[in-house]
C-alpha cells in the first residue's frame, strides 16, 4: 500500500462539514484514496453548526480548501449561500458538494446519482412499481429523483409536515419529472395498507436513524415479500428503520454503498481524477467492520440486528 504523504505547507485540504460530524466515515474513504494515487492531500471531518456554516463557506477560499462535502443539517442552507450551482442541485434545492475553483465557489449534488447507482447494484426493481420515500428535505428529494430515474410508476412521499411534502412534489412538478405520479402524504402513510400493500421499495430520507433510537411507527409487514426497505443512514450495527424490516424477513440495505458511489463522484470532483476502482468502497467497509464491498449482506445485517456475529 503506498504510504499517506507527510503533512505539510503542500499539502491540500478537503472537508466535509456537519452538525453533528463525528460518525463520518467520508475521512476515511477519501484518505484512502489519497493513499493509493499518492497524492499529498488530506480529507477532515469539520463540526459546523447551523448557525456558522454561512461564515465557513466563505471562509472556503481564504482557507485554500480545494472542496467541501455537505451533511445534515446543511444541505438546503448551502444551495441559498453557494450562488453557482448544477442544474441538478438547483432541481434538488440542495448542495452536499461544494468545489472550490480559483477562489470562486461551485454547487453540485451527487446524492440522487449515488443513491441510484447503489439501488442499480443492490439489484433493486421499482420500474413500473411504488416507491415510498420517508422525508422531504434534500435527502427526500434525491431520493424521489432517483427513484424517478428509476422508472418509479407512483412515488409517496411520507412526511411529517405534509404541506412540505405538497411543496417537493409540486417543485418535481414544475420541472416535468415524476410525470404528475408524487403523491404527498403524512407518516400516517407508514401504516396504510393501499400504500404499502403494492410498495417495492421504502427508503429513509430521514436523520432518525441517526439521531434518535426511535423511529416512526411503520408497519413492515403490510409490504408485499419482495419490498426493498433502504435507509440512507448508514451505522455500524442495523438501524431503528432497519430492524423491523430485517425482522419481518424484508430484503434491507443501509446508505453506506450510496456513500461510497456520492463519494467517488465527489472525489472527481475535488480533485480533477476519479478515484481507483473500488478503494473508497472497501476503507469504508474496513470502517464499518464489513466483509462486503460497501454495504453489509443480508447475513451481516441479520447477525448484527441480533447480536451475533456474521457468518
Amino acid at each position: 500500500m503506498i504510504r499517506q504523504h507527510a503533512i505539510d505547507g503542500r499539502t491540500l485540504v478537503a472537508a466535509v462539514f456537519g452538525d453533528p460530524v463525528e460518525h463520518s466515515l467520508s475521512p476515511a474513504m477519501h484518505n484512502a484514496a489519497y493513499r493509493a494515487l499518492g497524492m499529498n492531500r488530506l480529507y477532515v471531518a469539520l463540526h459546523v453548526r447551523a448557525g456558522d456554516l454561512e461564515k465557513a463557506i466563505r471562509a472556503i477560499p481564504a482557507l485554500g480548501l480545494i472542496g467541501v462535502n455537505l451533511t445534515a443539517p446543511h444541505k438546503e442552507r448551502a444551495a441559498e449561500i453557494v450562488g453557482r450551482s448544477s442544474r441538478e442541485a438547483q432541481m434538488l434545492g440542495a448542495l452536499n458538494c461544494i468545489v472550490n475553483r480559483n477562489g470562486r465557489l461551485y454547487g453540485d449534488n451527487t446524492d440522487a446519482r449515488g443513491l441510484e447507482s447503489d439501488l442499480r447494484r443492490l439489484g433493486v426493481r421499482v420500474r413500473g412499481g411504488v416507491a415510498v420515500v420517508i422525508g422531504a428535505g434534500g435527502g427526500g428529494a434525491a431520493a424521489v429523483l432517483a427513484c424517478a430515474r428509476l422508472g418509479a410508476k407512483q412515488i409517496v412521499i411520507a412526511n411529517r409536515t405534509t404541506a412540505r411534502a405538497r411543496s417537493l412534489a409540486r417543485r418535481f412538478a414544475r420541472l416535468g419529472i415524476g410525470g404528475g405520479r408524487i403523491t404527498p402524504r403524512g407518516l400516517d402513510a407508514l401504516t396504510d395498507a393501499r400504500v404499502l400493500g403494492s410498495a417495492q421499495l421504502v427508503i429513509n430520507a430521514t436523520p432518525m436513524g441517526l439521531v434518535t433510537r426511535r423511529f416512526a411507527p411503520l408497519t413492515c409487514e403490510l409490504t408485499p415479500a419482495r419490498c426493498f426497505f433502504y435507509d440512507m443512514v448508514y451505522a455500524r450495527t442495523p438501524t431503528p428503520f432497519l430492524r423491523p424490516a430485517l425482522q419481518a424477513g424484508r430484503r434491507c440495505a443501509d446508505g453506506a454503498g450510496m456513500l461510497a458511489a456520492q463519494g467517488e463522484l465527489a472525489f472527481r470532483l475535488f480533485n480533477g481524477i476519479a478515484p481507483p476502482r473500488g478503494v473508497m468502497q472497501a476503507a469504508l467497509s474496513r470502517a464499518l467492520g464489513r466483509r462486503s464491498r460497501a454495504g453489509p449482506s443480508r447475513g451481516e445485517l441479520q447477525a448484527l440486528s441480533t447480536g451475533g456475529e456474521p457468518q
